[in-house]
């Protein structure tokens, strides 16, 4: 007799998977990189992280409820704006997921070769340079192999893991305020005026946000909403999810900020300034600095841990994304094939390992990993405010279990913000990432002709905003200012200025190039 096993996941549960996507190896890394570039203004590039993205996910929360589905976020696009545009908003978030397992995995690896101990002097060849040795090379592949098989066999399995795993995360940088709070606080290294608490200038606080990991820490708010289909009363859970974890998340990061700024010896600042503030493993080394030994054995231990529970929520999270891009049948069929017993779309899991497997053959470095991820997701993230107000403007009809009323402000604000984090993410970056996303378009060309329903002209008509947007934004990158690898044409601010206006005209256009036919094509086949 052939049994489903249809396990759905608990409020709880989702909580701790998106604290466990969220904390990841970006809270090891992220205060000490954001107060070399920023000093003490540090803290406001994270509250601004926050803002944005938190800014982001109500737009998809919307979206979420209205449609709960499994991989959610890879075809909300479609719905509004046709296949092609949600085929290349889809590939963008999946190519930043599937980056994020090998980029948690090297974390891991990294944190193992500054093990102090002389036990453990075997793993200091994994790392030479900044980049994973041969030997790491395999450690690495190993792990990805491990957050695989943790999600390939069972929900259940994978969130009891996630589950005793988040608190752990949760627990110890909670732990680690406390104790550096207690320890040893210089108020003094706040500033006593403006300049001193800014350093550097305002520039340097968007400089912060891009470059030291905050965007990225913050966006994984979407393990919530891409696994909707699989939760338990989703209409009311995604809203919760996603709300409870990100703001759970901003203030452990903000008070990190907080703890790290007050923590540093002002012996140190005195002689190096903050841009000479330059620890391998922030809290650690402040944590030996102190004598807390007992502290630096359990920030290992986490150094470890973090990026390991970190990565197997994401096998979660891309398998299902890349699975339910299937569904505009633009991909192979077998890729979104749900495993019969388990629901879990096993084949998507085994061929996101063997793409994460080529991507850490080539890019051996945990910054370049982590750069490619941030700008392709907000690349992605453009599309959905448009979405949400295309489809308020033409289907005010559908079923909206969270529908604010300053969405109509909020939509546009988001679309702005996420174009400014895009430019923030520098020259090349934005460039090559944008390339990256481009070499979807031969795989979406090959199953359109394929299919032959002869609408070619109208999906590219539908997309074409985001696919000139993505050349303006690659041409501003490289005009705007040296601040952000631009060639400092436009100079700052008035490169903030120019994005400002023109995301807005490209924002609106967005949502006047919609139409709901995809949408209403979808809805008679699931009849």
């Amino acid at each position: 007799m052939d049994r489903t096993i249809t396990h759905k996941i608990s409020l709880f549960s989702a909580i701790m998977l998106a604290l466990n996507s969220l904390i990841g190896s970006g809270w090891l890394f992220g205060s000490g990189s954001a107060a070399k570039i920023a000093g003490p203004a540090a803290i406001i590039s994270w509250i601004l992280g926050a803002v944005i993205i938190i800014a982001i996910a109500i737009n998809y929360i919307e979206l979420g409820t209205m449609f709960p589905e499994s991989g959610g976020m890879s075809r909300y696009a479609q719905y509004s704006h046709g296949p092609l545009l949600g085929f290349i908003a889809a590939w963008a978030n999946w190519i930043s997921l599937v980056t994020l397992v090998p980029m948690e995995a090297v974390a891991a690896v990294q944190y193992m070769s500054t093990w102090p101990w002389s036990w453990a002097n075997w793993t200091k060849h994994f790392m030479a340079k900044g980049d994973i040795t041969t030997a790491g090379l395999g450690i690495v592949l190993f792990f990805m192999i491990i957050f695989t098989l943790i999600n390939f066999w069972s929900i259940r399995i994978m969130t009891r893991f996630t589950n005793l795993i988040s608190v752990f995360k949760i627990l110890l940088p909670t732990l680690t305020i406390i104790t550096l709070l207690m320890s040893g606080f210089h108020p003094s290294n706040f500033g006593h005026n403006l300049h001193e608490f800014m350093p550097y200038g305002s520039r340097a606080i968007f400089e912060a946000t891009s470059i030291s990991g905050i965007i990225m820490s913050y966006d994984a708010f979407q393990t919530v909403i891409n696994m909707g289909g699989e939760l338990e009363n989703p209409r009311k859970n995604i809203v919760r999810g996603v709300l409870i974890s990100m703001l759970i998340t901003a203030v452990i990061y903000i008070l990190l900020q907080v703890t790290f700024i007050g923590a540093v010896e002002p012996q140190i600042l005195a002689k190096t300034g903050w841009h000479g503030v330059d620890f391998t493993s922030p809290f650690a080394d402040l944590a030996l600095l102190l004598g807390l030994n007992w502290l630096v054995v359990l920030l290992y231990l986490d150094a470890f841990v973090s990026p390991f529970g970190t990565g197997v929520a994401f096998v979660a999270t891309a398998s299902r994304a890349l699975a339910a891009m299937t569904y505009t049948k633009h991909l192979p069929k077998w890729l979104g094939k749900l495993n019969r017993t388990y629901l879990t779309p096993r084949y998507a899991m085994i061929f996101d390992l063997a793409l994460a497997m080529i991507l850490i053959s080539v890019f051996r470095n945990w910054n370049l990993l982590a750069t490619v991820i941030a700008t392709a997701t907000l690349i992605a993230y453009l599309t959905g405010p448009v979405t949400v107000a295309a489809l308020r403007r033409l289907a005010p009809e559908l079923k909206r279990p969270f529908a604010p009323n300053y969405m109509n402000w909020l939509a546009p604000l988001a679309f702005v913000l996420t174009s400014l984090a895009i430019y923030w993410s520098m020259w090349p970056t934005t460039i090559e990432v944008i390339l990256v996303i481009v070499l979807g378009l031969p795989v979406y060309l090959y199953y359109e002709f394929k299919l032959q329903e002869g609408q070619m002209k109208k999906h590219i008509y539908q997309a074409m905003w985001l696919l000139v947007y993505l050349i303006f934004l690659s041409a501003i990158s490289y005009v705007g200012s040296t601040g952000f690898g631009g060639q400092d044409w436009i100079q700052y601010p008035w490169d903030f200025v120019l994005i400002i206006v023109v995301s807005l005209v490209f924002y609106y256009w967005g949502v006047r190039s919609a139409s709901v036919d995809q949408l209403k094509q979808d809805s008679e086949n699931s009849r």
